[in-house]
């Protein structure tokens, strides 16, 4: 079974993405600041990762960064309620594969998930 690791400081987005993705067959992984994520990223064999821009302990360039320090080859879906070129391009310059800017069609963000598992996987 893929792993899924959703971080994001809001409760129902936590949920509403756990429920939906867990229905696609993924065993997710759920991490509300960017400590409980790099723990998490450490210790389970993560296939991709999405992950808010604004934490509170950290924000999601920093934990993009360390998450990648971690394990490189770990797929990285940025999201935000803002949509600044400036923030997007550094997401992805830090590794992101791609940026949602919220609110986003939901089957974007699955499709966006399924590819990158899958490169993930060709990969190793």
């Amino acid at each position: 079974m893929k792993e899924l690791l959703i971080v994001d400081d809001h409760q129902g987005i936590r949920i509403l993405l756990k429920e939906i993705f867990n229905k696609e067959g993924y065993l997710v992984h759920l991490a509300t600041n960017g400590a409980e994520a790099i723990s998490i990223a450490e210790s389970k064999e993560i296939d991709c990762v999405i992950l808010d821009m604004k934490i509170p302990d950290m924000d999601g360039l920093e934990i993009i960064r360390k998450i990648k320090a971690i394990k490189c080859d770990i797929p990285v879906i940025m999201m935000s309620g803002f949509s600044e070129q400036t923030v997007i391009r550094e997401a992805i310059e830090r590794g992101a594969s791609c940026f949602f800017t919220k609110p986003f069609n939901i089957h974007d963000l699955i499709d966006s998930v399924r590819n990158n598992v899958l490169i993930k996987s060709d990969m190793t």
